[in-house]
């Protein structure tokens, strides 16, 4: 085994401190990764909070899917990477690899027992045995080749990190209902995942309008590449726009009235779900029959994809704008999380501030 340090959480909805813990030996097909550093994602602290229902929860877990770092070992099969590669490792860390969504790159809906989560998950390790997956908030991991990303020369590691979940969250959406010139597209929300929307939709020569409860980061979004800025607090804002977008992604974490929003869509437009709220949605099924409009949900993307996304943002210049903090910065981060204290991403340096006694 080998020795790893990190911040876990020992039980739900308690603070971060430094634990010490094992990941498995590397295999033949597994790259080591000294981790360089590591995004917060909204979801670490859900899941550290236990606000998902019927997700999983084991405990102590260290967060952090939005892993960047240098290889630092190899196993004796691995032909993708060499030692001091720099690669990233985002959601996901195996699959079953054999139903039909692994088979044809979408690894993020495996139906073979669902992808295996980079932390908070189960792992088979050998024969029979299995291993609680542990996430990025630490100094090292181990991953199957399959799973491990190639950074591009052009992204810096820091800057990176987020792409792994608040990039592709975004890029996969835009790419499947086929955002780009003359198309309409609205995005809910102007945060970690948000801003990473109206980046990737402006680089897809989409129109962009940004709709957000006020009008704060209206400058923000102008400079990200909006075209267009509403608050949605204002009451004209949903009848000058009714029947206009092609496609409206929402990003946020809470209860909307769906129903204003669906009615923005045009004729066979769609809504799609990326974020997560705790309580169920509602809305007017007559809003949806009235125009053919649809609405969606949309994970991550399979790791092909997640290339491919990588891959875009490094030909278009398009990284995250973080704030890069040490790790005994965390906690306070995940409350500035909560107050919306962030531009826009927090991305904990691992290297220089995670100091281990293994």
């Amino acid at each position: 085994m080998i020795k790893v340090c990190g911040y876990a959480a020992q039980q739900d909805k308690t603070p971060l401190s430094q634990f010490e813990f094992e990941r498995r030996e590397h295999r033949e097909f597994d790259v080591v990764i000294d981790i360089q550093y590591c995004g917060i994602c909204h979801s670490d602290i859900h899941q550290v909070n236990t606000e998902w229902e019927d997700a999983n929860a084991f405990f102590p877990m260290i967060p952090g899917h939005e892993i960047t770092g240098i290889v630092s070992d190899i196993g004796e099969k691995v032909t993708r990477y060499k030692k001091g590669d720099r690669v990233a490792v985002g959601c996901m860390v195996d699959s079953c690899r054999k139903c039909d969504a692994c088979v044809n790159d979408l690894e993020q809906y495996c139906t073979g027992g669902g992808p295996v989560l980079t932390y908070n998950d189960e792992e088979k390790i050998d024969a029979g045995k299995k291993m609680i997956t542990q996430g990025g908030y630490s100094n090292k991991i181990v991953v199957d080749e399959n799973y491990v990303l190639a950074v591009p020369e052009g992204l810096p590691l820091d800057k990176a990190a987020p792409l792994l979940c608040a990039g592709i969250t975004l890029y996969s959406p835009l790419m499947h209902w086929k955002a780009g010139p003359g198309k309409k597209v609205a995005i809910i929300g102007l945060g970690g995942l948000g801003h990473m929307g109206v980046k990737i939709a402006h680089a897809l020569k989409a129109e962009v309008t940004v709709l957000s409860h006020s009008f704060k980061k209206q400058e923000d979004a102008k400079r990200l590449g909006a075209d267009k800025f509403y608050s949605t607090s204002d009451p004209d804002t949903f009848n000058s726009l009714e029947g206009y977008f092609d496609l409206i992604i929402n990003t946020v974490s809470v209860n909307l009235d769906m129903s204003k929003y669906l009615n923005m869509l045009k004729l066979d437009g769609a809504m799609v779900i990326v974020g997560i709220p705790e309580n169920q949605m509602q809305f007017a099924a007559p809003i949806l029959v009235g125009a053919r409009r649809s609405i969606a949900g949309s994970s991550i993307g399979g790791i092909k994809e997640t290339q491919e996304m990588l891959d875009f943002c490094q030909k278009n210049n398009i990284v995250c704008d973080i704030e890069k903090i040490s790790i005994d910065k965390v906690n306070d981060a995940y409350k500035r999380v909560l107050n919306s204290d962030v531009k826009y991403r927090f991305v904990i340096d691992i290297a220089n501030s995670l100091k281990c006694n293994n």
